[in-house]
């Protein structure tokens, strides 16, 4: 498998998306996030999806130029209306502006509606913990339908990430889940190649657990929300939580959004320690209980130590810096299908 780097990638998936229609600024904070993704093992979220966006960019699903609208600002607190923009462009200068804002407020809200795909959420967190903030931040999809509220098996809510970004004394925790056992883009990855989920993550439309991600993709069925069919009420709430922060504080949501529009609402919060107890004092918090969660004995079946949320985030993405990112034949093929689509060259790496 080749490897390529960062910066070469980078450069590449940014050329593909500008040719595609993209505005520049647009088209390099995509391609940040994509590539971004992709160090950090996030590879379903990572330069795969340029495809899907050159389609987006050329049907008009997603909108490569232009600015948001903003519907409320208070300081602490705003709103945009993202017009279906890139959702990496969106998020990073929500942030930044939250970040911007954070040394005055202590703590800055934002919410996001219209906005086209965010990427894999935690691509957007070391932005924020490097300059020692904390970042909250979630997102879904109110014009689609994938996971079925617990006990019932209508699909009403989609899988819903939050991710948690907490900086400490040594590698920042990268926390981000999805409130389903599995994503949309690994459902409908495995179904499409035939494969199964591990487990039984999946009902069928009767409510039948089922292994058999086309169940969900084909035929009706839904995701089981994180818990599965003994706790599965503990995604669920998350998942509420998820869909209503986004959707509620940013007037777009289930309620005012025909189904199968892909109109992401998303919750964005930095905080900043120093308007708490200070970064300082908060750090050695962190790094205390990291630490010991690290050198907890490994129980029955783990080969290796306990690993925090971001361990294995932060040694992809030195690996990565170090010696490139690593590409598969199968997403390098997918490259040079999608860089022959906007007549860009490949990179060597690829060629």
């Amino acid at each position: 498998m080749p490897r390529i780097p960062h910066a070469t990638l980078r450069a590449f998936a940014e050329t593909m998306l500008t040719r595609a229609g993209m505005e520049a600024d647009k088209a390099a904070a995509t391609a940040e996030i994509l590539v971004e993704g992709d160090m950090i093992g996030h590879d379903t979220h990572g330069v795969s999806l340029i495809s899907w966006y050159l389609d987006a960019l050329a049907d008009g699903s997603m909108n490569g130029v232009g600015g948001y609208e903003v519907v409320a600002d208070r300081g602490a607190t705003f709103v945009w209306d993202g017009r279906f923009l890139p959702g990496a462009w969106l998020f990073t200068e929500a942030l930044d502006q939250a970040m911007d804002r954070v040394a005055t407020h202590g703590v800055v809200t934002a919410a996001i509606r219209n906005c086209h795909h965010t990427c894999a959420l935690s691509a957007y967190l070391r932005r924020v913990t490097e300059r020692g903030l904390i970042a909250q931040i979630s997102c879904s999809n109110p014009g689609a339908s994938r996971v079925a509220p617990f006990g019932g098996r209508k699909p009403v809510l989609t899988p819903n990430p939050l991710a948690v970004g907490l900086p400490t004394r040594s590698d920042p925790m990268l926390i981000d889940v999805s409130t389903s056992i599995a994503t949309t883009t690994m459902t409908q990855q495995l179904a499409k190649k035939g494969e199964r989920f591990p487990e039984a993550w999946a009902l069928t439309a009767e409510g039948r657990p089922t292994d058999d991600p086309s169940e969900v993709t084909e035929r009706g069925g839904s995701l089981m929300p994180l818990g599965g069919a003994l706790k599965g009420h503990k995604g669920f709430g998350l998942a509420l939580m998820v869909d209503v922060l986004g959707q509620g504080l940013s007037g777009r949501g289930r309620a005012n959004t025909e189904n199968g529009t892909f109109a992401q609402s998303a919750f964005l919060q930095v905080m900043d320690p120093e308007a708490f107890s200070g970064l300082d004092v908060f750090t050695e918090q962190a790094e205390w209980t990291a630490e010991a969660c690290r050198t907890n004995p490994p129980a029955a079946g783990n080969d290796g130590p306990v690993r925090v949320p971001g361990d294995s985030a932060a040694r992809k993405r030195r690996e990565a810096l170090d010696k490139g990112v690593d590409i598969s034949a199968e997403l390098a093929a997918k490259l040079a299908r999608a860089a022959e689509r906007v007549n860009v060259a490949l990179p060597s790496e690829l060629a």
